[in-house]
């Protein structure tokens, strides 16, 4: 891994005073079809922490994150991100709470029409209107961190699936976020390929300590997270020693029938005595 270039977004200081967490559900649901996915969810993001969102299919995991962006309202309950309410927040005025969030996508999501650059400075150009040579250099920047340099004029369709999610990935911090969503970002990626993901977001955790949301099918990824931690002077991950686990605050979060079963840290998690929690991570 390259040593990270992207400089801090000093806004961000600004909303951590003005705000208690950068994520919080408050006794949340919602419904489809007859069908409650969330029953009363209720949990925050503290600042600076990465949160892993565990549960079966249906659970409603990806359901929170379309929440916490505002592109669903729920039934009932209160939503904060960043200190907006974005239950009570018109979609108009949306726009500019979006723009303090990064979001990885599941499969990428990626313009097969555009190259990486364009993929990548998409946000740039359509919501924030910098100028051509700013783009360029964040672009790099974006790419750079991701180790993706040598793919800037390349088409998704001449990537790897693990290439195109990194690329996702320089997409959502080009923005420099006060917040990531991950949305299941190393499903179908084979073990290794899976792991180079997991180191990246470890390094946006631990150089940039930026507040995220991580929903994942494999219990394995966070696992990695909460007793690795990626060190700047080697430029790569490493784990850590029996029984210390990473500086920056790493929590778990399990969904089951739509309420919230567990939510802690790896230690916790480990020592559950609920026979659901214990079959699931076994």
């Amino acid at each position: 891994m390259s040593a990270p270039t992207l400089p801090l977004n000093s806004a961000a200081a600004a909303t951590r005073e003005a705000a208690a967490h950068a994520i919080e559900f408050q006794d949340v649901h919602i419904e489809f079809e007859d069908h409650e996915v969330l029953r009363g969810v209720s949990f925050c993001l503290p600042f600076g922490e990465t949160k892993a969102l565990f549960g079966v299919a249906g659970s409603g995991k990806s359901t929170i994150l379309k929440l916490a962006l505002g592109l669903l309202k729920p039934d009932s309950g209160r939503i904060l991100v960043l200190g907006k309410d974005v239950t009570e927040t018109p979609e108009e005025d949306l726009f500019a709470l979006r723009a303090k969030i990064g979001m990885v996508f599941q499969e990428s999501a990626l313009f097969d029409s555009l190259t990486v650059r364009e993929n990548v400075a998409y946000r740039l150009i359509e919501e924030q209107g910098f100028a051509d040579a700013v783009i360029e250099q964040r672009v790099l920047e974006a790419l750079r961190f991701v180790e993706l340099e040598h793919t800037i004029d390349k088409f998704p369709s001449e990537l790897s699936g693990g290439m195109r999610r990194r690329v996702a990935i320089a997409r959502a911090i080009i923005t420099q976020p006060e917040v990531i969503l991950y949305d299941s970002p190393t499903g179908g990626l084979d073990p290794i390929t899976s792991n180079t993901i997991i180191e990246l977001i470890m390094k946006q955790r631990d150089v940039y300590h930026t507040s995220s949301l991580l929903v994942s099918h494999r219990l394995q990824d966070a696992f990695v997270m909460a007793t690795h931690q990626f060190d700047q002077r080697t430029n790569q991950m490493r784990a850590l020693p029996r029984g210390q686990f990473c500086d920056v605050l790493m929590s778990f979060l399990m969904l089951r029938d739509g309420k919230v079963i567990f939510d802690g840290d790896v230690r916790q998690l480990a020592h559950s005595k609920d026979e659901y929690i214990k079959e699931y991570i076994s």
